[in-house]
């Protein structure tokens, strides 16, 4: 994460208060830090006050908490105060809200792909380059694509901070005695759809004739059918929409045979299509599911849970090896008159989560800021680390308003795709539901346009 300003080491020394396993342990013991909650305020003294505001909840709340707190005792100059707001759309609507009144906190965490629909220019500031550069934050240090798409019309809005792709999660007793792990213990790579099947054919074997593989493929506001498909669409070079976001760009061809995939994965009984995101996590919990793929997001949970599980990247079916993701990133949100010199203690700020970024990995993410890719302490997180070389392979969302975490697009891609898993719905059907939410979505107006200040 961030650190220090006036040329600083390349890779700070991480906080002496921190280590891997008793963030990890916080994580577990107050898993209860959550949405909504504001920690407490040091008004009372004279440090410098830099107001930070976000989402992160559960283990991810945790170890955020610990490393403020840690930037804390080694500044004792400042004092950082988070506000830790619901996650999803309260959540953009609140700092947007904030930015157009220009009375926003100093610094913000926001999902990259939320960017392009919250203003930038008027909700958002740019970030300056210069305090970027004071602080050793340089372009070439972050994941290339991550790093292009924080800008809009050539101007960096965010700084990045990690990818959280969707993985998959593989039980190493299952897979074992399915003969799906290599000498080194860890899962064998597969190679196109026939494959992966065969792999899941041999671990329902094993299961008792179970469904191996579980997702969040049903339930109300369902998006797990949009981050299986758009993991595998783009493996094969397929697009969403223009650059400009103003043409559709779908290859019918290749969208259908990414659903088709899909298709046969329930009606082969490979997966449970009226699984839901809850019920998903429990079936890999408790061994009933030999595969899981989702977010690096659960990493904790199945720890705790003493689940004998690895990970690895998201499979290559269709030739490609990109696996969808979003990113957290840092924004400063628009102020009508930024204090100098907060400002530059915030960008000190910024500089050390993302230079300790490995601490932050702990919870599953794959930080941003390649370095840390290579730093002993994030290499020897397992199975962190296992799936790491996804940050420049990563399948982001169309630089539009509506697409994101918990957006429209999710939503309305999740609710056509998901009778194509179950059966109740062809692939052609699906995809031409899915076509005409997004011509609506497309006409609809953006609820936050850019305007000049």
């Amino acid at each position: 994460m961030d650190d220090i300003p006036a040329t600083p080491p390349r890779t700070p020394p991480t906080p002496s208060r921190i280590t891997r396993r008793n963030l990890l342990g916080g994580a577990l013991a107050l898993g209860f830090l959550g949405s909504g909650c504001s920690l407490p305020v040091d008004l009372g003294s004279s440090r410098t006050r830099i107001r930070y505001w976000h989402f992160l909840g559960a283990s991810d709340g945790v170890i955020m908490n610990e490393m403020v707190g840690a930037f804390g005792e080694e500044n004792p100059g400042l004092f950082v105060e988070e506000n830790v707001l619901e996650w999803g759309e309260a959540f953009y609507t609140k700092v947007a809200m904030a930015g157009a009144g220009g009375r926003s906190p100093d610094l913000a965490t926001f999902h990259l792909a939320r960017l392009p629909g919250i203003g930038p220019g008027r909700i958002l500031d740019p970030i300056n380059l210069d305090l970027l550069a004071e602080n050793g934050l340089r372009p070439e240090d972050f994941s290339p694509p991550i790093w292009e798409r924080a800008h809009i019309d050539g101007v960096l809005y965010a700084v990045p901070f990690d990818a959280h792709p969707m993985v998959q999660y593989y039980n190493t007793d299952v897979c074992g005695r399915a003969g799906l792990l290599g000498g080194d213990g860890r899962l064998l790579a597969t190679k196109g759809p026939d494959q992966l099947l065969d792999s899941l054919r041999k671990a329902r074997d094993v299961l008792g004739g179970k469904p191996p593989l579980a997702f969040d493929a049903l339930g109300l506001g369902t998006v797990g059918p949009w981050r299986v498909w758009w993991s595998l669409y783009p493996q094969s070079g397929g697009t969403l929409l223009s650059d400009d976001g103003a043409t559709i760009t779908i290859d019918d061809a290749k969208a259908l045979e990414a659903l088709s995939f899909m298709r046969t994965l329930g009606a082969e009984g490979l997966c449970d299509p009226t699984t839901d995101y809850a019920s998903s996590v429990a079936a890999f919990q408790s061994g009933d599911a030999a595969f899981l793929w989702n977010g690096d997001w659960e990493t904790t949970t199945f720890k705790l849970a003493k689940t004998p599980f690895s990970m690895a990247r998201f499979p290559s079916v269709f030739g490609g090896a990109s696996a969808q993701a979003d990113c957290h990133v840092f924004v400063v949100p628009h102020q009508r008159a930024r204090d100098p010199r907060i400002e530059r203690e915030t960008y000190r700020f910024i500089a050390y989560l993302v230079k300790n970024s490995a601490d932050w990995a702990v919870a599953g993410h794959v930080p941003a800021y390649l370095p840390t890719l290579e730093e002993p302490e994030y290499l020897s997180l397992s199975p962190q680390s296992e799936y790491r070389s996804v940050i420049t392979e990563v399948a982001l969302d169309p630089q539009v308003w509506f697409t994101g975490s918990a957006s429209r697009l999710w939503i309305e891609f999740g609710e056509a795709f998901s009778p194509v898993i179950g059966g109740t719905r062809t692939p052609e059907e699906g995809l031409a539901r899915a076509k005409a939410a997004l011509r609506g979505l497309m006409e609809a107006p953006n609820p936050f346009p850019e305007e000049p200040r």
